[in-house]
């Protein structure tokens, strides 16, 4: 059973950890993850890149109005005056950019400290901030000033005023866990048949499907939500077709996903579009399936290219935990799971396909009715903004992206037609960043480069175009919609003239539907932003066509070298261009359909993925005559 601990802080009272060994130390000290406050306020955990930088953190995401404080209380070891660090990152520093928008103070005991922090430094490390005095109970409270981004990853409270604390990986990993007072080695999280990395739409399919078939299951998602980019946190809408010949029923459970309304670019893209808790309710109904969310997949255990288990870290208290399983799933997307345990792989390193962060504006009032109108030359966006009642002023963003003298989409646009708002064109999935960045260690580099493009778009409207007087930014993404990273290799690795040549394969299982859609930088918008371009084109017409559905083979679902991994999402044995028509949700769904299937036969008939193709072929289509099964009763 999996076990889940509530901390809010452990004290270090004099304990270091030294080469891996205790060490007593002279000076009281107390250790607090900013994610483990008590009362987050508008400060939100950012799990995205703790691969990177060591831990989750707390992020401002305010677009442009300071968060609400987030507030703790604390314990020290002894009163007395303490020696102040706070572990940040002036996130516009790599740029070179002045103006440090993510700034914010620490209050203790509402008393501020002089130092501003989120000021310096373009790497995560350690701020000093000075010194404080305190009794021995104390209330911690983060202040944002800007709402542009902030983010404190930790703070540390020392006697020791010599002390530097570490910043290197793996020397600051044994401080931080011996400073939180967790245990060296992971909890029992228990064993099963099938342990699912990824609760996006592939994972929560692979799941559903295969505890329907009565493995069991254990499904580990880093995120309070699953689906995904198609969820409330990405906001991506469903593409592709399921329910395909000569296998209708393969995409059933893609189908009982699906919200009942369609999603869309711009204001209307709402969060309850994506019915989060329906999709949660759904998978807990499955006896057969432990969900533990907010558990990052860190650690993999695989010895003779056999997974033995998986080690899941829950993001707010850093509590650990080991599954153990017969097969495992990756559907982490980078092949996360496969790249710890010596999967093969390949990663696209320039020119690859960037992560988005959606975003969308509104009107902060209401306008008075107006008559409709027929003319062409009608100015639907004057319409659509005429006597609103709040003005909505939004400051200048000297950090962001100089956009004073480009274009970019939603700026001049061209004439649309009544009833249509321009400002659709802002946060569209076009805005993209990163196509030459490391897809695994600069993601939030790029995160990052879709926040300065979004603010520098919006200050131009604002302040430089004196435009939308009335209108804010209603919601922006601050979690990445990835497209591409790793691909884990299997049997198989699917080329885009397969596609294109419709060649057959006997293992077909999952249909493509989607054109060959590869994203690479807008050449329109290009210029002047050469190697930090923010905005893409789509690959169409007839070269980038293909006779569908076309039926993927199943030998692209299972790792080469590891014998009891699948895969299922984008991070399967494709190349980087035949990435394109399969990338797309409902395909990946369909896969995670297949994958469930697959594990159930070995299972049955105790065997590998690869067995399962070799042996069981037909066994294999019979189920996927079948279908998605029978949804668990309420």
């Amino acid at each position: 059973m999996h076990i889940r601990k509530s901390i809010s802080l452990i004290l270090l009272s004099g304990l270091l950890t030294v080469d891996g060994a205790h060490a007593v130390a002279a000076f009281d000290q107390l250790f607090l993850e900013a994610e483990q406050f008590k009362n987050l306020g508008g400060w939100v955990v950012d799990q995205q890149f703790m691969d990177q930088m060591g831990s989750p953190y707390l992020l401002a995401h305010g677009l442009g109005e300071p968060v609400k404080d987030a507030v703790t209380t604390v314990t020290f070891p002894s009163a007395g005056r303490y020696h102040v660090w706070v572990r940040t990152r002036d996130w516009v520093a790599p740029w070179k950019a002045k103006g440090a928008p993510g700034r914010f103070q620490l209050v203790i005991n509402g008393w501020t400290l002089r130092e501003t922090f989120g000021v310096e430094g373009a790497a995560w490390h350690w701020q000093d901030g000075g010194s404080v005095a305190v009794e021995t109970q104390a209330t911690v409270t983060l202040h944002d000033l800007t709402g542009f981004e902030g983010r404190c990853d930790a703070i540390l409270f020392t006697k020791d005023f010599d002390l530097q604390p570490p910043n290197e990986p793996g020397v600051l990993e044994k401080f931080r866990r011996q400073a939180l007072g967790l245990p060296d080695q992971p909890e029992d999280g228990g064993q099963y048949d099938l342990v699912v990395v990824g609760g996006g739409i592939a994972g929560t399919c692979a799941s559903l499907k295969a505890a329907r078939l009565g493995l069991t299951v254990a499904l580990v998602q880093d995120r309070p939500v699953l689906g995904g980019n198609n969820s409330s946190e990405v906001r991506v809408w469903l593409n592709g077709k399921i329910a395909q010949q000569p296998y209708p029923h393969v995409g059933d459970i893609v189908k009982e996903l699906e919200p009942e309304k369609r999603a869309h670019a711009g204001p209307s893209n709402t969060a309850e579009l994506y019915e989060d808790a329906r999709r949660l309710a759904l998978v807990r109904r499955e006896k057969n399936i432990t969900l533990l969310l907010e558990q990052r997949m860190i650690a993999v255990e695989a010895r003779v290219g056999v997974i033995r288990a998986v080690v899941a870290q829950q993001i707010r208290t850093g509590r650990r935990v080991r599954l153990v399983a017969r097969w495992f799933v990756d559907c982490t997307g980078d092949g996360a799971v496969g790249f710890l345990a010596g999967a093969d792989y390949e990663v696209t390193a320039k020119q690859h396909q960037g992560p988005s962060n959606l975003w969308n504006v509104s009107d902060t009032g209401k306008t008075k009715p107006f008559p409709h109108c027929l003319c062409t030359d009608t100015n639907a966006v004057s319409m659509a903004t005429a006597d609103t009642l709040k003005p909505a002023p939004f400051p200048r963003c000297p950090w962001a992206v100089d956009l004073r003298d480009k274009q970019f989409p939603g700026r001049n646009p061209p004439t649309k037609p009544p009833g249509t708002n321009a400002l659709d064109d802002l946060g569209q999935w076009f805005w993209e960043s990163g196509f030459d960045r490391d897809p695994i260690t600069e993601v939030e580099w790029m995160r990052d480069q879709n926040f300065r493009a979004m603010y520098g778009a919006w200050d131009t409207l604002k302040n430089v175009d004196k435009l939308y007087p009335n209108h804010k930014i209603k919601w922006a993404a601050f979690i990445a919609g990835k497209r591409e990273s790793r691909r884990l290799l299997g049997n198989v690795i699917l080329t885009v003239d397969d596609l294109k040549n419709n060649r057959q394969f006997a293992d077909g299982c999952f249909p493509c539907t989607w054109g060959i859609d590869l994203h690479t930088p807008n050449p329109a918008f290009q210029q002047g932003h050469e190697g930090e371009e923010f905005i893409s084109t789509f690959t169409h017409g007839k070269e980038y066509s293909y006779k569908g559905p076309y039926w993927a083979p199943y030998r692209c679902l299972y790792s080469r070298n590891l014998t009891n991994l699948f895969m299922a999402g984008r991070d399967i044995s494709v190349t980087h261009e035949a990435l394109g028509p399969v990338r797309v949700m409902r395909t990946c769904g369909m896969m995670g359909e297949i994958v469930g299937m697959a594990a159930a036969l070995c299972k049955q008939y105790n065997c590998n993925p690869c067995d399962v193709y070799e042996q069981y072929l037909t066994k294999l289509k019979s189920l996927m005559q079948q279908g998605a099964g029978t949804p668990a009763k309420s």
